[in-house]
């Protein structure tokens, strides 16, 4: 599949349902597109990341218990919270619930999740620390899904299982004490290799030349 820069900036989509859950998926295309993904500019380029690829069935199927889990709890806090700010009355928000239901619900046949980690953990820390940290290692996982796209993967960025970030370590191996999960990546081959671009709005509607 070859696509051009832009299309390939515009049309990497959060892939769930979308995800084909029935192929493999080689651990060398997963290897290789990490390679790229570390490529990505980190802070003084320490390069403080750990990933951690998944795919022993058994270890998937406890990291998505631990995911419904967390999305369960989440969800009922969530469902409050949007019925009084009427959150369900906005474009596309039945669609995006139901796709994460369905990622939830699915996640122990998807073949690989990825769990980027970076060095040091964030609680307590000041706001310039946090954003070095999270800006030392998103680059890099939004780059991993570049990569992907172009290859014929998807995935969808995932956090919610942060919520028991503690239960996945331990799952893992993580060292908890010094090592933070950013996210959680379901990986796969797509089902069609076609995505449009997004409903977006104009940067001009959210943009501030020299003052906001």
């Amino acid at each position: 599949m070859t696509l051009s820069s832009d299309d390939l900036l515009t049309t990497t989509r959060a892939v769930r349902k979308r995800l084909d859950l029935d192929k493999p998926v080689e651990r060398a295309v997963v290897e290789e597109c990490l390679d790229l993904a570390l490529q990505a500019p980190n802070g003084s380029n320490l390069q403080g990341w750990q990933w951690v690829i998944v795919d022993d069935r058994d270890q998937i199927a406890a990291l998505a218990r631990i995911y419904r889990e967390a999305i369960e709890a989440y969800s009922k806090e969530y469902d409050t919270d949007a019925l009084r700010m009427g959150a369900s009355a906005t474009p596309g928000f039945d669609r995006l619930t139901e796709s994460a239901t369905y990622l939830a619900e699915n996640l122990q046949r998807v073949p690989v999740l990825v769990v980027p980690c970076i060095n040091g953990r964030m609680e307590g820390a000041g706001i310039f620390h946090q954003a070095s940290q999270w800006g030392s290692v998103l680059p890099a996982a939004w780059s991993f899904m570049l990569a992907l796209r172009s290859r014929g993967l998807g995935s969808a960025w995932t956090t919610v299982h942060l919520n028991r970030e503690k239960q996945a370590a331990d799952v893992l191996g993580i060292p908890y004490e010094r090592y933070t999960q950013a996210g959680l990546f379901p990986v796969a081959y797509t089902l069609g290799t076609e995505f449009k671009r997004a409903a977006r709005q104009p940067s001009s509607s959210v943009t501030h030349w020299n003052r906001w």
